[in-house]
């Protein structure tokens, strides 16, 4: 797969947290439910100061490499976090260092692609923060940059 090295700045995000792994055969229902919470309980609409009308999922705080815990987080990025709607959290992504991947399709059925794609890669990751973030289509044919912290 091909990625282009870039160099991000902090981003200050908003939404909804849960914890899981890999190994969890629950994991998908876990990071399904998230989105769906997302849009259709009104989350994405009631957060204020969108930056832009991305959005994005949040994978940090590892617990052990691809093996362990982590949390993933539905989100928004935003220019102001002071008031954030009930059930949300604010999370910073750290700035440095990324593999930004482009990819287009389906959005579940790409995306899932890329991950056991980049599990076979010889990519030397920090686990720092990892995030896809949906700029724009439709859910069957969207464009999405992921995020890799290396």
């Amino acid at each position: 797969m091909q990625y282009e090295e870039v160099v991000l700045e902090e981003k200050v995000v908003v939404g909804l947290k849960a914890r899981t792994r890999n190994l969890d055969p629950n994991m998908p229902v876990v990071i399904g439910d998230l989105w769906r919470r997302f849009f259709e309980e009104g989350t994405y609409l009631a957060i204020e100061d969108k930056k832009n009308g991305a959005t994005i999922g949040l994978y940090d705080a590892y617990e052990k490499g691809m093996d362990g815990y982590y949390d993933i987080t539905v989100c928004a990025e935003v220019t102001n976090a002071h008031e954030i709607p009930k059930e949300c959290i604010i999370k910073h992504i750290p700035s440095g260092r990324y593999a930004k991947f482009k990819i287009k399709g389906h959005m579940q059925e790409a995306v899932v692609k890329f991950w056991a794609e980049l599990w076979q890669m010889d990519l030397e990751r920090s686990y720092k923060a990892d995030f896809e973030e949906y700029v724009g289509g439709t859910p069957e044919e969207c464009d999405i940059n992921i995020y890799i912290a290396i």
